[in-house]
């Protein structure tokens, strides 16, 4: 269904279906890590790229990461979402350590840093204000839930084969309350798929709600050497059509 005004990038990370939320410039991988590129497309037309770096020592891991637009048709918008993060491991558990987020839209520019004490989030700035229409999450509420990069970086990273698809993981974001979920593991074609899905749970406007709150996508895994594989494309649906998701 074609929408009337310009590409935001809320959309494009909502419609990739977690992808809200990459900053920093992209580091190169360091040990035990990974760097990957995606083109980004919607109906056929690229639109976004997105860069993503992680590297983990030991239980500690650091990722980067960049998310901008390509295209140059009319409905897409300039955007820039650039995103950071470090954690660490608990067992296969990942617990942030901090946080930060610069995005701009090209009509509004906006940023946001957390901290974490003992898995919970501690807002340390967030701008612009919070809409008054929208009910607040307090952060104290949100322990156990991870940021959007994490939460990306778990699903691109390269993984043992039996740990494909398996996967569930609440996001809180500084404002916004969201999940997404992985599984179970399909055989596609001599490949590993899975269906997935990114939902819109708590602090999103009512208006926000309402157009959309479910974005279903399918994840196909590669081979990445050593036993490990690792996604090699999305698709999924978003609020302007059919979009895929490609490794470079």
């Amino acid at each position: 269904m074609r929408r009337s005004g310009r590409w935001r990038a809320g959309n494009l990370a909502g419609g990739a279906a977690l992808l809200a939320a990459l900053a920093l410039p992209v580091p190169q991988a360091g040990a035990g890590g990974s760097a990957a590129e995606f083109a980004v497309s919607i109906r056929g037309f690229r639109v976004a790229s997105l860069t993503l770096a992680g590297a983990r020592d030991g239980a500690a891991y650091d990722v980067a990461g960049t998310l901008a637009s390509a295209g140059l048709l009319g409905w897409v918008r300039h955007i820039r979402y650039d995103a950071s993060v470090t954690g660490r491991f608990l067992g296969p558990r990942p617990v942030p350590s901090r946080y930060v987020e610069n995005a701009d839209t090209g009509k509004r520019q906006s940023q946001a840093v957390m901290a974490y004490r003992d898995g919970v989030p501690q807002v340390k700035s967030y701008s612009p204000p919070r809409p008054p229409t929208v009910q607040e999450i307090a952060p104290s509420s949100q322990g156990g839930t991870v940021d959007p990069l994490t939460a990306l970086y778990m699903v691109l990273r390269d993984v043992p084969k039996d740990q494909a698809c398996d996967l569930r993981l609440t996001l809180f974001d500084g404002r916004r309350r969201s999940q997404v979920v992985l599984g179970p593991a399909e055989t596609e074609g001599g490949r590993i798929a899975c269906a997935g899905e990114y939902r819109r749970l708590q602090g999103f406007t009512d208006a926000d709600m309402a157009e959309k709150s479910r974005f279903p996508f399918r994840l196909t895994y590669d081979d990445a050497g050593g036993g490990l594989v690792h996604v090699t494309e999305i698709s999924m649906d978003t609020l302007y059509g059919k979009g895929w998701m490609i490794r470079r």
